[in-house]
């Protein structure tokens, strides 16, 4: 309880011993204390010092007190109660409530530490206080009187103050004492959405996932149950895994789980959190030794609230919070190999399991299929199961068994059935014994391997329709079995080594031509692109062909002066490339002059001269021209066309 101490001296009075005067002042505090100080000689400074040692004691004093009272569901509410600056607490009374039942409690603690600078010196302070959660169920509404609390601190009582609460018709309620406004509650509620303001950091013991198993240590093939589970305080709008918990080491079977109407509370912690199943499996390890599922990350975007308070009446309006990247935790389960040695018949099922066989048809008939079926029931690694050796008559020609699963998950195995049948023919009349059989598995809960017995079976097999029957020795001859091919088998007697085969050393020699070709065309490639002009003079004609293209959509939009110019620079373009003239420096002149040295026919050289003077009379005067815009690009391809066919006849020339 926080002491507030009286300033007024409650006694004073002095004495005189050995000849120095003695004063004591002493200060009563509300719990009705005593502090005690001797003064040797009346001195301002000690008075002063006193005062402060005063006031350090009255700060650290320990006080209960309800702090925060919460309304549930279900005419349910919760009062927080709040022992500051206590070192340990030893017990704790709740109040008595008038009307009210205790559901159940919660016990938390709360340490803050401070750190001080000064005159050089550092110091540290940490206090530590205790917190206590109360649910309880009103049995009646209105007014409600809460008693005194309790708390038990180094062998000393502490009480709390009385307080009034008003639970209404909805389960509402309210305290006088306590906090009268929720949406200033330090802690998060998920239940109350006015704790959930937009000033509260959604903190990592707001929100998490956790992976939890069913148990921590089980053996090889032994089922556990693995559920990674949503903790949060805050409604959550998206959830985006990125990243899932690995189960290596395991054997996966998930299971389904039911959702709820609306997510369900929870305690952890003695906290209340929103609770969602994101993966529930069973698992069924497959080696010893410790195996550990690897956390998961996920994106989450949780909703807070913005609170308005109006005269009478409050609201919170949920809005968009800040995107959060959480990790779960890693969890551990420590694998027991199976017990050794392990029975001769065993074959890896675990669980708790039960037998059954059935033979049909009754009456068996020779060259007829028969059917054996052994069926297992129970649960444990029931799915993974192999199927028992069975001991048929040799005179039976049997085929591999063929299984077919029936199962269900219930939450903590496997459980159902498996059904082997095996197919056989009896080949000869008589009477046969199915041998005795054993399915061996072992029971995780007795530690210890078990054996089902499977009985033995006689079979009366009859003649079959239309098919031969046994022999006067009463064995009948085997005929899939064919006797052994004698004479000539044309087998060869010489040999050839593949070394001395022409074809081992061409195939050889091969790797190394087709190396020796690539190595030759790589160089003359490189030396090709290290001549610029001559790449040039390479790639004119294709760079023509694509500005031809562009002169085509421009005759086809009917743009008569963007086409002319376009078949201009296509031409001028064209002819600096092929002569190695920069397009600045070409006239009529020197084009008909290199053109000459280059072997164009005189023909041709006029046709190229003729057709750059009709489009350029064309670009600047179109309204004088009277030209085919179709004939000026069929003409300009043909041009560059036959251009391109002509060889040189001089390249020095260049």
């Amino acid at each position: 309880m926080q002491p507030e101490p009286n300033s007024k001296p409650a006694k004073e009075h002095a004495r005189k011993t050995n000849g120095n005067a003695c004063l004591f002042y002493g200060i009563a505090t509300t719990d009705g204390c005593y502090i005690l100080f001797l003064k040797m000689k009346i001195n301002k400074h000690i008075l002063f010092t006193a005062l402060a040692l005063l006031w350090c004691v009255a700060a650290f004093a320990q006080q209960l007190s309800l702090v925060e009272c919460r309304s549930m569901s279900d005419n349910k509410f919760q009062l927080v109660y709040k022992l500051s600056n206590a070192s340990s607490c030893s017990a704790f009374t709740p109040p008595e409530v008038s009307g009210a039942e205790l559901k159940y409690k919660t016990q938390g603690q709360e340490i803050k530490a401070e750190t001080s600078i000064g005159n050089g010196k550092v110091r540290s302070n940490s206090s530590r206080s205790y917190i206590f959660s109360l649910t309880f169920k009103a049995n009646q509404t209105g007014k409600l009187k809460v008693g005194r609390a309790y708390a038990t601190v180094g062998g000393k009582k502490i009480a709390s103050k009385e307080s009034t609460i008003i639970v209404e018709e909805k389960g509402a309620s309210t305290s006088r004492s306590a906090m009268q406004q929720p949406w200033k509650s330090r802690t998060v509620d998920p239940t109350n959405p006015f704790t959930q303001g937009v000033d509260k950091d959604v903190t990592a013991n707001d929100l998490f996932v956790k992976i939890e198993l069913s148990k921590p240590r089980v053996y090889e093939q032994q089922a556990v149950v693995c559920t990674v589970k949503l903790f949060t305080k805050f409604p959550i709008k998206e959830f985006f895994p990125l990243q899932q918990p690995e189960y290596n080491g395991f054997l996966i079977e998930d299971i389904t789980p039911k959702m709820p109407a609306s997510a369900p509370v929870e305690q952890y912690n003695g906290q209340n959190y929103y609770t969602a199943i994101l993966r529930k499996s069973i698992l069924y390890p497959q080696k010893s030794g410790t195996l550990t599922i690897n956390s998961g990350e996920f994106d989450v975007l949780p909703v807070k609230r913005q609170v308005f308070v109006g005269l009478n009446v409050a609201i919170a309006v949920p809005v968009d919070g800040n995107k959060l990247r959480i990790k779960s935790n890693a969890a551990s389960v420590n694998i027991m190999p199976l017990p050794s040695p392990r029975p001769a018949g065993f074959t890896g099922a675990v669980g708790e399991f039960s037998i059954s066989d059935a033979i049909t048809p009754n009456q068996q008939k020779t060259f007829a299929t028969g059917t054996y079926t052994l069926k297992v029931s129970g649960s444990g690694n029931i799915k993974y199961i192999k199927a028992p050796s069975i001991a048929f008559p040799k005179e039976f020609d049997t085929f591999d068994p063929q299984n077919k699963i029936n199962t269900s998950s219930d939450g903590s195995d496997v459980k159902g059935d498996v059904t082997f049948t095996y197919q056989f023919i009896p080949q000869q009349v008589g009477q046969f014994a199915i041998g005795q059989g054993e399915f061996v598995y072992f029971n995780p809960n007795t530690e210890k391997y078990e054996t089902l017995t499977l009985p033995a079976h006689t079979l009366h097999i009859a003649k079959g329709k239309d098919q031969p029957s046994n022999t006067a020795d009463g064995a009948k001859k085997m005929t899939d079995i064919y006797p052994v091919h004698s004479g000539d088998l044309h087998l060869s007697k010489t040999h050839t080594l593949w070394l001395d085969r022409w074809t081992y050393w061409a195939l050889l020699l091969l790797p190394f031509a087709f190396f020796t070709g690539i190595l030759v065309y790589y160089r003359k490639l490189v030396k090709e692109r290290a001549n610029v002009q001559l790449m040039r003079v390479k790639r004119a004609g294709k760079v023509a062909q694509k500005r031809l293209k562009q002169a085509k959509q421009y005759m086809d939009h009917h743009l008569d002066s963007e086409f002319y110019a376009e078949v201009l620079t296509a031409l001028w373009g064209y002819l600096s490339d092929k002569l190695g003239i920069p397009v600045s420096e070409l006239s009529k002149d020197n084009i008909d002059a290199e053109l000459q040295k280059y072997g164009v026919s005189e023909a041709l050289r006029k046709q190229l001269l003729q057709l750059l003077e009709q489009c350029e009379y064309a670009q600047y005067t179109p309204e004088l021209s009277r030209v085919n815009k179709k004939s000026v690009f069929e003409e300009a391809a043909k041009v560059m066309e036959d251009l391109e066919n002509v060889k040189r006849i001089n390249p020095s020339s260049k």
